[in-house]
């Protein structure tokens, strides 16, 4: 296997689309049989049918064959995601300077992710930095429009196509983690793309992990058969009331990859130099944000020193979880203090939920018992000067203060990631 970076109307029931002017000439419509595949018990819940918070009313019924916009028809289902549904399609201009395929993310309806995803795009493409490495490295929206309905709007977003996950990718190889050329160039791809958000755009991701970098198609020919299957071999679906549910089909696997793309912004925050709240999937979550103090860009830093961990290494670096396996911000903050040791003093003066677990001098009351874990010991891929460069690498983004992580750009200058 080979591993190649490249930095290069139909109306529907009860709802109506809104609409732009369209005056392109287009493909035909292409008809997709509607008889011939196979049904699934309705009693059973499917895809995203089994996000706890589904409800029918949230997730528009997309149909394939459906045209939205007189120009993007349904192909197939790619996938699904927290807020969304995820849909190949066949791009109908004839004059579009694009691949003949576009992917087509559907959102949850008035969903706050859905509103923030649809900002930083439309705050990303304000953006006038054609120049900058890392703008390639980051998916942008081709295309946006609304459905509306009686209950609200589903914002529709149009993307080029990605391939699979990091996450998918990984996880198929044997050993279940990246060799350590690939992790260099992952990395220096996504420091690329920080380095872009965090700088030009001014823009905080806060949810890096694997499954929101796809890897760049350089095989196009796996979406033609994408397409083909789906006309000769539909995707088994069920039935529920006024809807079809599909199950989601799978790109053909290549050994030709593309660059690693960040994608995926309904977390993104911008238009301030900190921010307050929740953020990060929680094993991942920054200790300024378990602690519940101002967080900014930084918290992006933190999340790829443990993304490296995951793609290099067997396991998570930190997992917060009690006996029990609930979340535990006790367990997860001695985890933290077992890797890093003990924080800084005034960034617990600057805490009040840290006494609940520091005293005034910053030790550990022991809320839990500090477990007896390090970095040398977890650490097994990397002998000799290797292993000591890449847990400097590390040390560089686990950081309990914040303003001492290295930046994205400085990160880039890193020994080990720049050592053959």
């Amino acid at each position: 296997m080979t591993w190649r970076y490249c930095v290069q109307p139909q109306l529907s029931r009860r709802l109506h689309y809104s609409r732009h002017l369209f005056t392109c000439p287009l493909w035909p419509v292409r008809n997709y049989s509607q008889s011939t595949h196979p049904l699934l018990d309705p009693t059973e819940k499917l895809e995203e049918e089994t996000l706890p918070w589904y409800s029918p009313e949230g997730f528009y019924p997309v149909r394939v064959g459906e045209v939205f916009q007189s120009r993007y028809q349904v192909v197939g289902k790619l996938g699904y995601g927290g807020y969304s549904t995820i849909w190949l399609c066949r791009d109908l201009c004839l004059d579009s300077q694009r691949s003949k395929y576009v992917t087509l993310k559907v959102l949850e309806c008035n969903s706050p992710e859905a509103q923030r995803e649809m900002s930083a795009y439309d705050h990303l493409n304000s953006l006038n930095v054609p120049d900058h490495a890392g703008a390639k490295l980051v998916r942008k929206a081709l295309d946006s429009f609304q459905i509306a309905s009686e209950k609200g709007t589903f914002g529709c977003l149009v993307h080029s196509p990605l391939g699979m996950s990091m996450h998918e990718f990984r996880t198929q190889l044997r050993a279940k983690v990246l060799p350590e050329n690939l992790v260099k160039l992952t990395l220096m791809h996504l420091l690329l793309a920080l380095n872009y958000l965090h700088m030009e755009a001014e823009i905080v991701h806060t949810d890096i992990q694997e499954k929101n970098i796809m890897i760049g198609i350089e095989d196009p020919s796996i979406l033609s058969h994408f397409e083909e299957e789906e006309k000769s071999n539909p995707s088994p679906r069920k039935i529920a009331d006024d809807r079809e549910i599909y199950t989601s089909r799978k790109l053909r696997k290549t050994k030709q990859h593309g660059r690693p793309t960040l994608c995926d912004f309904g977390q993104a925050r911008f238009g301030s130099d900190f921010y307050s709240g929740d953020i990060q999937p929680y094993i991942y979550r920054a200790p300024e944000v378990i602690l519940r103090m101002p967080w900014n860009e930084k918290v992006d830093i933190w999340n790829v020193g443990l993304l490296t961990w995951d793609i290099f290494q067997q396991g998570h670096l930190f997992y917060g979880r009690d006996p029990n396996e609930s979340p535990s911000d006790a367990h997860h903050l001695a985890e933290m203090v077992a890797i890093l040791g003990l924080p800084p003093k005034d960034m617990m003066q600057n805490s009040e939920y840290a006494t609940t677990f520091f005293d005034a001098q910053g030790n550990w009351k022991g809320a839990v018992d500090i477990p007896a874990i390090s970095l040398e010991k977890l650490k097994g891929n990397l002998q000799g000067e290797s292993q000591q460069l890449f847990l400097r690498f590390l040390r560089k983004t686990l950081r309990w203060n914040p303003d001492e992580r290295q930046s994205a750009r400085e990160l880039l200058e890193d020994p080990w990631l720049r050592s053959s």
